[in-house]
């Protein structure tokens, strides 16, 4: 696999953490040049491990042992410094704020590969590479309801639900059990805002924060995939 070097001073020490968690952003800036000099950029205090362009060249911004400054205020499986036990890696796309448009084929082929490497390297499970809106609800909607989930799930590079029957109502309290088994935080702070990441990530047609059947089902099945 091919990598471009293009060091970033923005890291620091990972506090004695094991690396066992991916955490997939998209850049949300108009170009991935801007991109790279901001997440190179001292006064910027930003970084990610990776930055995969749009036309699949793959960036190397900060070595794999060290802490990058990606995920920010953030929460998964009862860590609240993701960044600490976090691989970041960034896609180049505009986002919501400059035109939101499907990650291009060259760009996820690139990211399968990369994701085949650190996971095989670093032995994390598929189960935990997820989104920044997964660990940020409450501030972040990235990599957005246009990434290609079910793609990678079917590479074995994460998890993605099969067709589920909706349930019966369910209480919000087991469906908070339920996302909370998995990794989801902020449960008893916004739950709107943690149902629509759940729903951008797992069922993206509909993205409306209300607790559904289907969205229990899928609270449901992500509980068998705590590790």
């Amino acid at each position: 696999m091919r990598l471009t070097e293009a060091p970033s001073p923005n890291h620091n020490d990972r506090r004695g953490r094991p690396i066992d968690l991916v955490v997939l952003h998209y850049t949300g800036m108009q170009s991935g040049a801007a991109a790279l000099e901001r997440l190179r950029d001292p006064a910027a205090q930003v970084s990610a491990h990776y930055l995969i362009e749009e036309d699949g060249e793959i960036f190397r911004l900060v070595p794999d042992q060290r802490r990058a400054w990606h995920a920010g205020r953030a929460f998964w499986a009862g860590e609240s410094d993701v960044n600490a036990r976090s691989l970041g890696i960034e896609l180049v796309n505009p986002g919501l704020e400059w035109g939101y448009r499907p990650f291009p084929d060259a760009q996820v082929a690139s990211l399968e590969r990369l994701l085949s490497h650190l996971l095989r390297r670093h032995a994390i499970h598929p189960a935990r590479v997820v989104g920044h809106s997964d660990v940020a609800p409450l501030r972040k909607d990235d990599p957005g309801a246009l990434f290609p989930w079910p793609r990678l799930a079917a590479h074995g590079l994460t998890i993605h639900p099969p067709v589920l029957q909706p349930l019966s109502p369910v209480p919000w309290q087991q469906v908070a059990t339920w996302l909370a088994a998995y990794g989801y935080g902020y449960l008893d702070q916004d739950r709107e805002a943690v149902l629509r990441a759940v729903q951008r990530r797992f069922r993206p047609r509909l993205i409306d924060g209300q607790l559904d059947g289907e969205t229990a089902a899928v609270a449901r099945w992500l509980d068998s995939a705590v590790l």
